[in-house]
This record gives C-alpha cells, sequence and structure tokens, in this order.
C-alpha cells in the first residue's frame, strides 16, 4: 500500500456490538430514517433490557456510525425493532453485511425464527429482507403514520 492510499482510503467497515454510549448516535441516525424518531434514552433502556441485541457497522474501529440493527430477542423468537443506514452508505452491500452478523449473533443465542415489520413502500428493505429470506406473513393496514398519513406495514419472517 502505497503512502497516499494509505492516508486518502475508506477505512474497512467494522461491526460490533451496540453499546449504550451508542445511544445518542443511534437517535440521531435514527431520526433520518423514520417519521418519528427515538430518543437517546429510549435506545438507553433498549440496550439495557436483557433481550435487547443491538449490532452497529462503523467507518473502521472508532469511526463514525454508518448503521445498526436493534432487535428483542426471547429466544426461539426475535424481532428487529429498527435497522438504518446513513444515505451515504446504502447500496453498497453493508446493511446487508450487518444484517447477517445480527442474525447469526442471534442465532448463536438459540433464536430459530426472526419477525419485522417494513413499510410496504420501502423497496429497498423489501429486497434486502427477501435476499437475506426473509418472507411475507403478513400485512397491518394503516400501521405507519407519515408526512403523507397512513401506511401498511408487511410482517416478514425468516426462519434459521
Amino acid at each position: 500500500m502505497s503512502l497516499v492510499s494509505r492516508f486518502f482510503s475508506t477505512p474497512e467497515p467494522d461491526i460490533r456490538d451496540a453499546t449504550l454510549a451508542d445511544a445518542a448516535d443511534l437517535a440521531r441516525l435514527h431520526a433520518t430514517a423514520f417519521h418519528r424518531g427515538w430518543s437517546g434514552q429510549e435506545f438507553e433502556r433498549l440496550l439495557s433490557e436483557r433481550a435487547g441485541v443491538g449490532h452497529v457497522v462503523t467507518a473502521g474501529p472508532g469511526g463514525r456510525l454508518l448503521g445498526f440493527v436493534l432487535s428483542h430477542a426471547v429466544p426461539p423468537e426475535s424481532e428487529i425493532l429498527s435497522i438504518v443506514m446513513d444515505r451515504a452508505s446504502r447500496g453498497r452491500g453493508l446493511g446487508a453485511r450487518l444484517l447477517g452478523h445480527h442474525l447469526g449473533r442471534l442465532a448463536a443465542r438459540g433464536v430459530t425464527a426472526s419477525f419485522l415489520e417494513v413499510e410496504a413502500g420501502n423497496a429497498p428493505a423489501i429486497a434486502l429482507y427477501r435476499r437475506t429470506g426473509y418472507g411475507e406473513v403478513g400485512r397491518r393496514k394503516g400501521y405507519y403514520e407519515g408526512p403523507d398519513g397512513r401506511t401498511d406495514a408487511l410482517v416478514m419472517r425468516r426462519d434459521f
């Protein structure tokens, strides 16, 4: 590696467990993706729960937050509560890597089925979930409230 490329290359993304120290950054990123973002205190509470399982992807060890996923896991089932990638990191495969890591950690805890809800019009997220083995098992009419009114949620499941 040349001296120039060492200083100007993008650090390799790092995936690690989410901690209470991440709560404020998680809240800031969450607010960029949802009509009603969760507060730092809400993230602290979720991460403090025994059933709370979260992972983050950063721009290298100790780098800025690029995305996160948070689940509630009570084996043999879990539910993904939220997954967000920052806008600049979308479409690069990082969300799939993060989700794959997260699902592997859930499986190691004894989880055999993962559920999630996704806005019916969120085609990129639905495509990611389908690529990682999720299938639609239900629909909740008018589940999400957004600036343009209420939209449906797809309920999806993935068996391990």
